[in-house]
């Protein structure tokens, strides 16, 4: 009996490994926990290779794996970047916080002298971004570094931070990403249709998914700031034929900007084409980029935002995605309150300066007669 048992229980490992490297990542963490041989299995790193690569297929690139190897395994990369940025703490951002920035900045910060900000350096940024339509990989890219840093310098830290992939696809030669009718997209005959149906709007908004993940070299950690799923579709003034569908997450600026919160925004820029061949409308994917916003929608510098994509390594997170949209929505609708104050704080100004002005021409004809 036991020799046939110890010819039975490698056969069984295999089985057992088989099932589980075909399971997403959540399920095989809740198989994990049923039993001692399948917790032992999870533990190997290829099962958490091919669930790594299933839902982010940049991943596959020899250097990027062998970043991920270094920063502790794919598991632990799983667990860092499943699960999405949540931030519930607005309701502490002061509805004046936008009146606390500094006029001026001394020549040290300027040009940015200081060792802690020297310390956190663009190259010690990697972006690994997926977009999926349907479950199917359109789009993958990987940017070592951030873009441009090294050509404006130390001007950099002080500029609007912004990366952009589509100057990126042009110069790496990359194939055009277009999504047709054979890929699942809604019929629509002409661009005339689709502005008044809004089909194409729709199905991006329910079926388009993008992630957005931030590796920092220099602490070996990784964090995906992107909702998933898009926060909202709008055309792209002053054409008719660009969609912008946007993602993303609230980022803490604590101890960084006075607004405590800036908005990280993820855009992925879309242009509809008239196919002769089938005589339908398709979608070309022509931009990604990100950029950083704070409560006034002013743009993020480069300093700064370096330091708030550094401190969301360590941000709160949660596998509820509906909690993350709702933590977006909180955002907006705290920044909305802010603009309403801030419209109404100008408005009692004017009003101010108007009846100042009435009374000083009173008084002033008052006096000459």
């Amino acid at each position: 009996m036991s020799v046939q048992d110890e010819r039975v229980c490698p056969l069984s490992s295999d089985i057992f490994y088989d099932i589980l490297r075909r399971l997403d990542g959540v399920t095989l963490a809740s198989a994990a926990c049923t039993c001692a041989a399948f917790s032992s299995i999870s533990k190997e790193e290829r099962i958490w290779e091919n669930v790594c690569y299933s839902l982010w297929p940049s991943t596959n690139e020899n250097d990027v794996r062998n970043l991920i190897r270094s920063m502790g395994g794919f598991r632990k990369f799983y667990a860092d970047c499943f699960p999405l940025i949540v931030n519930k703490d607005l309701a502490l951002v002061p509805l004046d916080s936008f009146l606390e920035y500094p006029e001026e900045w001394c020549e040290a910060d300027y040009f940015e002298d200081y060792d802690e900000y020297n310390s956190i350096t663009p190259s010690d940024f990697v972006s690994l971004v997926d977009i999926t339509y349907k479950d199917r990989p359109i789009f993958s890219k990987v940017l070592w570094g951030i873009s441009e840093s090294d050509v404006i310098g130390r001007w950099f830290y002080n500029s609007p931070f912004h990366i952009d992939f589509g100057n990126l696809d042009v110069n790496d030669n990359m194939r055009e990403v277009i999504i047709s009718g054979a890929d699942g997209l809604p019929l629509v005959e002409s661009v005339d249709i689709e502005r008044k149906e809004g089909k194409l709007w729709v199905e991006l908004q329910d079926r388009l998914r993008l992630s957005w993940i931030i590796v920092n070299t220099k602490v070996m950690r990784a964090v995906n700031i992107s909702s998933l799923i898009p926060l909202g579709v709008q055309r792209h003034w002053p054409s008719d034929t660009d969609f912008l569908v946007q993602f993303g997450s609230v980022l803490s600026a604590e101890e960084i900007l006075p607004c405590q919160v800036v908005e990280c925004i993820l855009l992925a820029k879309f242009r509809m084409l008239n196919d002769t061949a089938s005589g339908c409308v398709n979608l070309e994917l022509t931009q990604v980029s990100m950029q950083l916003e704070d409560m006034e929608g002013f743009h993020v510098n480069g300093r700064n935002s370096l330091m708030v994509l550094k401190k969301a390594l360590s941000c709160r997170k949660s596998r509820n995605y509906s909690e993350v949209i709702e933590s977006c929505n909180l955002y907006s609708r705290v920044r909305s309150e802010i603009k309403e104050e801030k419209m109404r704080n100008e408005s009692r100004i004017d009003k101010m300066c108007i009846l100042s002005g009435i009374i000083a021409a009173v008084t002033f004809w008052f006096c000459i007669l």
